[in-house]
């Protein structure tokens, strides 16, 4: 079994910042990509970004210079530092892992975590 578990959101208001993490653990042979998505109500789920193993990143827009993704490959662990936050980035943040959970599995699967909620107040 596969557990993402996610930390770190909360209430902020705008030009605040909030750092997300989320660590995998459990069954877990190596892990391509990890990243985050985000849901805000009456959205569709968006993704915010994402970074390889070997370290590059692929942003949305929006979030482009406001928002940092890293991950430390030893803790099977990413993070989103989120600066100059504003309300639209009000959202669940939900963080996905694509991994094989032995040699054996020749493709990635995608997991998910629970999501953690991020507020920004104006």
């Amino acid at each position: 079994q596969v557990q993402l578990v996610e930390s770190g959101g909360g209430l902020v208001q705008a030009g605040g910042s909030l750092r997300l993490s989320c660590a995998a653990s459990g069954s877990i042979f190596s892990i391509n990509v990890m990243g985050w998505y985000r849901q805000a109500p009456g959205n569709q789920r968006e993704l915010v970004a994402a970074i390889t193993s070997n370290g590059n990143t692929n942003y949305a827009d929006s979030v482009k210079g406001r928002f940092t993704i890293s991950r430390d490959n030893a803790k099977n662990t990413v993070y989103l530092q989120m600066n100059s936050l504003k309300p639209e980035d009000t959202a669940v943040y939900y963080c996905i892992a694509d991994l094989r959970v032995g040699v054996w599995q020749s493709n990635w699967y995608r997991y998910w975590g629970q999501g953690t909620q991020v507020t920004v107040s104006s």
